[in-house]
């Protein structure tokens, strides 16, 4: 198999791909897709779910697999070469995906299935993933005609597009900028980081110290440089990327405006008042305006707790740090240095215990203990040297596997994320009936490991780097721990957008548990584990500015379902954010700030008219686990094997083959409540 994009053997075959596969890859599984259509769409075609999975769903997840490992590699090995390749491709695959979606003969076939008296005895997986289809169908155009649906088909073209073009300027921004830093600007940044910074500067043949947007970088020269004009320096370049503010060719705003506009042309085309209402229909929320209650309802809550957070900061600030004007490239610094005045910790110091290996075994041992499973290191290509490759079982049975990709670096996309290789699926084109087991991607930005005086440290993480890892392995398990064998309801497939993010946002709560962190650490200098009494303010410290946090989150939500509720905000998208801010934020930044440039998540991300569900899922999340904190008395506590066992059944093992809510009342035997939420934030 001469090019390896075409081979579907095995895993992907990473480190062979190279730009000049793609092109031929994409016409060649795109022909044999096509085929497939024609094929299943002709007259003497039966409207049988086994017929027509064996041929369209076959072909289509073939190209699924192949352009999603394009896809990955663009967002994580980026390069001019690969990006030309990536961007030549990507509106074919988006006309076929439009015209696949809104085929008026494929979507009959499948209504006639649905229709048949067969439709009633096939499993509720099935039935499930047929609905589902029929729903997508009509969001796709399949009801629209003539000019009406060659419009609709050009604005999913455009729109892809626009999306990439978004996601490259942030990424070109984010990697375009240097400062070089001296060592008396410096003062106050944890050693670390200072070997990394000038690690890189020397490979740039410079003095000092190379500081870039990275997080890994970025955020602790926020937190604990005492130099004020660096702070400024850093968070004007971070905040105005992708802006009007900097290169003209990077600048995001006309993709927005864009964007925006065509989303909303869409909805009108499929009869929606707005673009909102089009993405809430395969959610869990049932209409825009309940989305605006629940967010109005958790910013009223929230902001007498903000308030005084906002308070006591600009107090500490002036009386502590003689800082009498507290500017948006303060916050980080004098919020770490408060938290250290009264908890007498700082996240440097905490970080020196949670050592990568450390880390990962312990997550490891957790995830085989409450789930009855082995995790054990495996090999696969990768494109990286840092990537490494595991797979999980059960009784020696394959369940799962999953790529690791922990550490920032130059042509990687900023941000975590979890994404599928390929899902479970009992495939229709095996005659054996041969099941394919999941695999995933989990990609973090943290810093690497650094060398110091010639010998190579363990990476280290902070905690919000620790609960970022739980997090996408919580994504991670939900993909390949389902028992379900149609692809399109396994694992993450067909879960409700506002309810997909409930098993990642549990696995954090692993984070805050004494039983649970002592087994994560393992001191970089002494190998000794977090001393309890230190864990112990990290807990008084959890809940530190949490009414400051929410608004934020509510901030961002609001803006978003406002842009993509109300046509015609996209002429000013930062007057709308203003306004959003004026409502319910206690904290504005300055006028400079377009954070919207490089907000990924609701222009280039998938979640326009959907960033809410992270709180959403919160809700859903910290009351199911509340099922755990109800062993916590018992010898196993939190770890107890009977409550994983009854949460991997209802959850992570149903996938999408049934609606989010029947799931999580099947683990918890009612409708999820705020209060487990706000307990946990302390603002009850």
């Amino acid at each position: 198999m001469t090019n390896p994009l075409l081979d579907f053997s095995d895993l992907p075959r990473f480190a062979e791909i190279r730009p000049e596969h793609v092109g031929p890859a994409v016409e060649q599984l795109l022909r044999d897709a096509n085929d497939a259509l024609a094929t299943v769409t002709a007259d003497e075609f039966p409207a049988d779910y086994d017929a027509l999975s064996k041929v369209l769903d076959v072909a289509t997840e073939r190209l699924g697999r192949a352009w999603g490992a394009v896809s990955h590699l663009n967002g994580v090995a980026d390069s001019p070469a690969l990006r030309a390749a990536y961007n030549e491709s990507l509106p074919k695959i988006t006309e076929f995906h439009a015209r696949l979606g809104s085929d008026e003969r494929l979507y009959a076939k499948y209504k006639a299935v649905m229709e048949s008296p067969s439709a009633k005895t096939l499993s509720l997986a099935r039935q499930r993933a047929l609905s589902n289809a029929l729903r997508d169908f009509r969001l796709s155009g399949a009801e629209l005609e003539g000019e009406a649906k060659q419009r609709f088909a050009r604005l999913q073209e455009t729109q892809a597009d626009l999306a990439q073009k978004f996601s490259e300027h942030v990424l070109d921004a984010t990697d375009g900028f240097a400062h070089f830093a001296s060592a008396a600007e410096m003062d106050g940044v944890p050693a670390d980081v200072c070997h990394a910074t000038q690690a890189a500067a020397t490979a740039d043949g410079k003095d000092g110290h190379k500081l870039t947007l990275h997080l890994p970088v970025y955020l602790p020269v926020m937190q604990y440089a005492t130099n004020r004009a660096l702070r400024e320096t850093m968070y004007r370049a971070h905040v105005t990327r992708a802006s009007e503010l900097g290169p003209a060719e990077l600048d995001n705003g006309p993709l927005m405006r864009e964007l925006v506009a065509q989303r909303q042309e869409e909805a009108r085309l499929l009869g929606f008042p707005n673009y909102a209402e089009v993405s809430l229909v395969p959610k869990m929320a049932e209409s825009t305006q309940q989305v605006l209650d629940f967010l109005h309802d958790l910013a009223r809550r929230a902001r007498p707790h903000a308030e005084r957070d906002l308070a006591e900061l600009r107090e500490f600030a002036a009386t502590e740090l003689g800082i009498d004007d507290l500017q948006a490239w303060d916050i980080a610094f004098a919020s770490e240095r408060l938290k250290h005045a009264r908890y007498a910790f700082s996240d440097q110091e905490v970080k020196a215990y949670f050592t990568e290996p450390t880390v990962l075994d312990g997550l490891f041992r957790i995830v085989e203990t409450l789930f009855e499973v082995e995790i054990r290191p495996d090999t696969a290509p990768v494109w990286h040297p840092s990537v490494r490759f595991f797979s999980i079982s059960r009784g020696g049975q394959l369940v799962g596997q999953f790529y690791l990709d922990l550490h920032a670096r130059t042509g990687k996309r900023p941000g975590a994320w979890m994404d599928d290789v390929r899902g479970r699926w009992k495939r229709p084109d095996r005659s054996d009936g041969a099941l394919q087991t999941p695999v995933a991607h989990l990609v973090c930005n943290f810093a690497p490991p650094v060398v110091v005086n010639g010998e190579q440290r363990p990476a280290l993480l902070t905690h919000d780097d620790v609960t970022t890892l739980f997090h996408e392995f919580g994504h991670g398990l939900h993909h390949m721990l389902t028992q379900v064998d149609e692809i399109g309801v396994s694992g993450i497939s067909g879960v409700e957008w506002d309810a997909v993010e409930l098993p990642s946002q549990f696995m954090e709560n692993f984070c805050w548990e004494w039983d649970v962190v002592r087994r994560l650490t393992s001191h970089v200098d002494t190998g000794a584990s977090l001393p309890r009494e230190l864990f112990d303010k990290m807990i008084a410290a959890k809940n530190f500015q949490s009414g400051l946090q929410t608004l934020r989150q509510v901030e961002f939500a609001l803006f978003d379902v406002r842009l993509y509720g109300e046509p015609g905000r996209e002429a000013d998208v930062h007057g709308l954010i203003d306004e959003v801010r004026a409502e319910v934020s206690v904290l504005n930044p300055p006028a400079f700030n377009r954070f919207e440039n490089g907000f990924s998540h609701i222009f280039a991300g998938g979640y326009a008219a959907g960033y809410y569900s992270y709180k959403w899922a919160e809700v859903l999340s910290a009351d199911a686990w509340g099922a755990f904190e109800e062993n916590a008395g018992s010898e196993a506590g939190v770890l107890d094997v009977e409550t994983g066992r009854r949460y991997r059944s209802a959850v992570l093992e149903a996938g999408g083959s049934r609606p989010a809510m029947e799931s999580f009342k099947a683990f918890r035997g009612r409708e999820p409540q705020i209060d487990a939420l706000l307990r946990h934030q302390g603002m009850n």
